[in-house]
């Protein structure tokens, strides 16, 4: 038996590109790294160790990276190992090991991600002041209702 399943949890390192396949479908590359922690139990200092992984997602997978996922976020890919060889310009056979996405979840919002959300809603919702009867100082128009 056979299996090439991996997991990774991290940080984009990049924004996601994207491009479309000759035969219509979009690709999104990003990359993610992921940090490994221990103590090294000769001198018991605390090490880390940072990896970083080329990540290609394909169809409607690849739309919603790229609408969605931005540099310095946290996301969970589940996919598979999959290296591509190829010729350079000058002959050379190139390799690249890249993890093809097949599942993505999004990690929750950093606080400056969610500092920018609330700046825009507060610049988007007007203000309108009550005064102690209840009634508004100011008159709603017909178009600052939503429906």
């Amino acid at each position: 038996m056979n299996l090439n399943k991996i997991f990774l949890i991290g940080r984009l390192t990049r924004d996601p590109e994207s491009r479309t396949l000759p035969s219509g479908q979009d690709v999104s590359n990003f990359g993610i790294a992921t940090n490994r922690f221990w103590t090294n139990p000769e001198t018991n200092e605390k090490q880390e160790q940072t990896e970083f992984h080329n990540i290609v997602a394909f169809g409607k997978l690849a739309e919603i990276c790229n609408q969605y996922l931005q540099k310095g976020g946290l996301v969970m890919i589940e996919g598979r190992i999959q290296t591509r060889n190829w010729q350079d310009q000058k002959g050379e056979t190139k390799y690249r090991t890249e993890v093809v996405a097949e599942s993505m979840q999004m990690g929750p919002r950093s606080t400056t991600q969610e500092q920018n959300k609330k700046e825009k809603k507060e610049e988007e919702v007007p203000e309108i002041q009550v005064d102690d009867s209840g009634e508004t100082k100011e008159e709603i128009k017909d178009e600052d209702i939503p429906f």
